[in-house]
This record gives structure tokens, sequence and C-alpha cells, in this order.
């Protein structure tokens, strides 16, 4: 990986093109290049297109760089940067783009793509709202390279309306690239839902729902993300804001099944999501299995007297497969998590001493005579019990002068026997998998988790909408995940640079809590890599791309229109970062 840097030079290339007349044409171009000694060979790095140059301007550069200048042709005094604009973060994302074939993928090259392409680009670097962005792309390469520097609101809306209207398109090429038989034999798809709250009172979708945001009181709208088993989004869709979890999962369903032609393919879910009406509806539908988890009365029922989960089973396993006439043609996978179990014991002991004490204040109040009327007390006693969630774990005995409570030790003696406890129930056969790589499949839950996490709030911002027209919500939905798509790419491939743990080790015990490799534990105590370098977040390495500019230089003597593009030196982790996505450090950005 060692270099040895050489001195710039001037080179002239001849390529062959076919014109439009279907005339073969040469064309010389002449570059400013860098060669360096790489792993024993000499490569080249091309920094600046000089071809806009006179000919005695480049005669004299080429002079100059060969150490035999004449003063008088070129100096130092006579080169003045005119511009310099940040480029190599956008110049990144769209190497990766370009790499997955994301331009063709959006559609027929024009305008409405480039503008689309941008709004990609733009999401992955500097998330914002629509009139920010095209703020911020005309401070760096991507609006003049991409031709969008002079986009308008309307022209921006009106891409996102074309955008929108290619989604069943570019999903449908995506779930063929990820989710057919040749790309994905274990035929596994992770779904999830979540929402997003919205600004104004005008949006179609928006309305008072359950919110995951935690913004109790406001309109929002809901979403469905379908991605491959490792975590790639593949489709979403918008619902609105208040349509139920059931209602929009047997709506989602339907509709990948049929859009995307998914025959044989099972869904992976959460307890929540893939309950017993949802996979009624499964059934019905045909051809999609599942991978879900019981609820907690399931449990306790499988877990009666005379039911196949007893504790014996954990002895010497903590996972063991078990079987119910109420699930026909399933499999059950018991599995005991020793730290779960740990932490929700921990965690019931500090609800209930938390219930306790707000309890005992009311207890107080009462007989002291500052709150009386069984009606007022027992809104009081119903407000602490539901804070905390312990209303079945307490018999609360209610008049109008007095209010005392007890402990229901048996109900607590019952839920803590299952603590740490679940049950997987799925389709799939045991020649497609054991019980290991079933609770291995349901844990994969995790990367679906991620991608929601990137999309709201650490990488891309979804949140809040601000559009108001149903079309643009969905599209600007669809941007974020696309963005999403590009930001999962880049994170592979920039693992050895952050903090993302590169070859996370396959656990000998599958229910066992996931572990970091030794090599990302030392990266992560060191903050730095096995090279010595500074370890960076996704963020702020794309932050220290973006200090790789590009500078617009003008030499005394040229037209004002004969200025050359120069890219300044990269610093090894910038260069690294390009090594990575395989791609060379590009001086214009252009869509293919």
């Amino acid at each position: 990986m060692a270099r040895k840097q050489q001195a710039m030079h001037v080179a002239r290339t001849m390529s062959r093109r076919v014109n439009k007349a279907g005339v073969m044409v040469e064309y010389e171009s002449v570059l400013l290049r860098r060669s360096f000694r790489q792993d024993g060979k000499v490569r080249h790095e091309t920094l600046a297109n000089l071809s806009a140059l006179p000919e005695h301007a480049v005669e004299a550069l080429r002079t100059a760089l060969a150490g035999n200048a004449n003063p008088g042709l070129v100096s130092a005094a006579g080169l003045e940067a005119v511009r310099s604009l940040p480029h190599g973060h956008v110049a990144a994302v769209a190497a990766q783009a370009k790499a997955l074939g994301m331009p063709a993928l959006l559609g027929r090259a024009g305008k409405m793509r480039d503008i689309a392409f941008a709004l990609v680009i733009a999401r992955v670097c500097r998330p914002g709202s629509k009139l920010a962005t095209t703020r911020w792309w005309a401070d760096t390469t991507l609006a003049s390279d991409l031709g969008v520097a002079g986009a308008t609101t309307d022209e921006v809306y009106a891409a996102m309306d074309w955008l929108a209207g290619r989604q069943d398109a570019i999903e449908k090429t995506l779930a063929s690239r990820h989710l057919s038989p040749e790309a994905n034999p274990d035929r596994l798809a992770l779904f999830d839902l979540s929402s997003s709250w919205v600004t104004g009172h005008k949006c179609p979708l928006a309305a008072r729902g359950y919110s995951r945001d935690g913004k109790k009181g406001l309109e929002q709208i809901e979403y469905g993300l379908l991605t491959d088993p490792a975590g790639r989004p593949v489709s979403v869709r918008v619902v609105p804001g208040n349509t139920a979890d059931p209602a929009a999962f047997e709506q989602l369903a339907k509709d990948f099944k049929t859009r995307y032609g998914l025959q044989e393919m099972d869904l992976v879910g959460d307890r929540g999501m893939i309950t017993n009406a949802r996979i009624e509806q499964l059934k019905e539908l045909g051809g999609l299995g599942w991978v879900t988890a019981l609820r907690a009365p399931a449990i306790q029922a499988l877990a009666a007297d005379d039911g196949p989960l007893q504790m014996s089973l954990f002895d010497e396993q903590n996972l063991a497969e078990i079987a119910h006439p109420d699930y026909p043609g399933e499999r059950l996978i018991a599995c005991r998590n020793p730290a779960l179990a740990a932490e929700r014991a921990r965690k019931r002991t500090a609800l209930l001493a938390a219930t306790e004490t707000e309890l005992a204040k009311i207890t107080a109040a009462a007989e002291a005579g500052r709150l009386k009327d069984a009606g007022k007390i027992g809104v009081r006693a119903g407000k602490v019990v539901g804070r905390y969630k312990m209303e079945k774990h307490y018999t609360l005995t209610i008049d109008d002068t007095s209010f005392t409570w007890t402990r229901n030790e048996e109900q607590i003696a019952a839920e803590a026997a299952l603590d740490g406890i679940y049950i997987i129930r799925t389709t799939v056969n045991e020649t497609r998998m054991d019980a290991g790589q079933v609770v291995a499949t349901y844990k994969s839950l995790a990367n679906v988790e991620r991608d929601f996490r990137s999309i709201k709030a650490i990488d891309l911002h979804l949140r809040p909408v601000h559009h108001y027209t149903e079309t643009r919500v969905r599209a600007h939905v669809f941007i974020c995940m696309l963005a999403a798509y590009l930001t999962w790419h880049l994170r592979k491939a920039w693992a050895p640079l952050t903090n993302t743990c590169e070859h996370r080790p396959e656990p000998a015990n599958p229910v066992a809590p996931a572990e970091r490799s030794t090599a990302a534990q030392a990266k992560a105590s060191r903050r730095t890599t096995a090279g010595g370098q500074a370890v960076y977040s996704f963020r702020s390495l794309l932050d220290h791309l973006g200090t790789l500019t590009r500078n617009r230089l003008h030499l005394d003597g040229t037209p004002d229109t004969a200025g050359f593009d120069l890219v300044t030196t990269p610093t090894p982790v910038q260069r690294q970062a390009f090594e990575l996505i395989g791609q060379p450090i590009p001086t214009t950005i252009g869509g293919k």
C-alpha cells in the first residue's frame, strides 16, 4: 500500500467516438496528472482537464512543471484561484451510486433524472429541506457537474413527481436484484413499520395515530420498509398515519406479493407485526411464510402445567424445539437468554419500587384527609400504575377516605418464571434452517431497525415531513429510502475507517447477545485503526471528504472562459475512502 509521490505532468490522450452524424471522430484531451507508485506499479491520478486552455498556456504550464519554464510564460503570480468548492463527499457518494448503477436505475438521462439524482446524493451528504438543499448544493461541485445549479423549487418538485411515478419500476429492479432466488437463496425478506410526524395540516396522508417518535398529538404518516436479509432497503410504502398496524401489514403484504411477484418468500417480522390474525391473512394470500415470535399470553399458555414449555428444557441448553396442536405446520423454537432474564428482573424491581413510592404518597394523602372521594383517589392511583404499567401486579382497595394496596405475589412470580424466555414460530422447515438459524434469522430484524434509525434520525433525517401533497410525501420518503440504500453500501465499504465492526463473529450460541470482533474492540478502545489512522463516524468521514476541494484556476493572459479546475491533493484517509469503494477520485461528477 506504500506510495511514492511524483511530480505533476501534462498528458495528452486520444479517444475516438462516433458523433450524432455517425462519423468516427478523434478527440484529444489535455490532462494534468499526478503519478505515484503503489504496490510496485506506477499509477496515474487525473487532477484537471486543461483542454479549454489555449495551446500556448498548456505549453507554458508543461514546461513549468518540467522545471525549465520561462518566468515570462507562467508563474505563481500569474495563476489565480477564482473559486474553491467542496468536492470529495459528493464525488464519493456519486461514485458509489454509479458503481451500483443508480443513475440508470432512476430512469432515462435528462433534467428530471439529474435533479432526482442530486436530491438522493444531497440527502446522504447534507439532509435538509428541499429549499435548503438547493442552496447547499450550489456551494459544492454537485450542482455544476449535474447541471442543477439553476434548478428552481418548481423544478425540484416536478422532479419529485417524476421520481414518484418511477418508484414501482425502480423497486421492481431492486426486488429482482436482492430478493430473487439467485440473490436470496434463503427466500427471506425483513419487514417493519414506522411513523414520522408531519408539519402543517394540509397533507391528506397525515393523521393522528400511534406515534413511534413519541410526538403525541401531532399528525403523522406511517410507512412500511421491506429489505433483504442483510438490511438493504428494497421497497417502502406510505399509508395514512391513523392506519393500525394490522391493517397496514395486510395492505402492504398484498402489495409486495402482487407487485414484485414474491413466491415462496418468508417474511420476518416482530410479534407485534405478524400476529395470529396477520398469519391468517398470509395463509389466504398463499406463497408467503413467516418468522415471528409469540406474545406473552401465548407463552404463558405453553408454560402451563401440562404444556410443552417446561423450565427443565433449559437445564443443559438455552434453546429447544417444541410443538403444540394450536400451531399446525409450524415450528416453535423456545429460547432462554440469561442476560435478558437478568435485565427484565432488574427492570421489574425498579418499576415496582417506583410504583410503590407513588402509591405510598396517595395512601398518606388519604389518611391525612387531603385526598377524599373514591373516584378521585381511583383516578390518581390509576395514573400511577398506568404510568409504570404495573396494573397487573397490584390489588387496590379504595373507598372515600382510605386507600390501600397489596402486591399480587403470585402474578409477579409467574411473570418472573418466564424472564428471558421467548418463542419463535415459523413455517421454515428443518431442511432449510435448523433451530439456531431460525433464531439468527429472527434476530436479523435488527437490520431493518437499524435502517429505520438511519433513515429517521442518524443519517438521513426523514422527519419531520414538510410536504403537503400525497405524491410529494411519498417521493420524499422514497428519496430517503434510496439514500438509505446508498448509505448501507457506503457504511459497509468504509467499515475499516469507521467504528463499524468489519467482521462480526458468528456466535457459537445463537441465543447469546451479539459480540464485536477483537479487531473492532481494539479499534474502539484506541480510537484508531490498525494502521494508526483516526477512526471516524460515518458523518465525520463525509465531512472530512468534503475538505477535498476542486479549485477553479485562471492563468493571466488567457480568456476568462479558459480556466481549468484542479482537485487538491487528497489526504491518506480521503484516498483510502475512494479505494474502499473501488473508484478513482473523479475530477467531475456525471451521471450515466
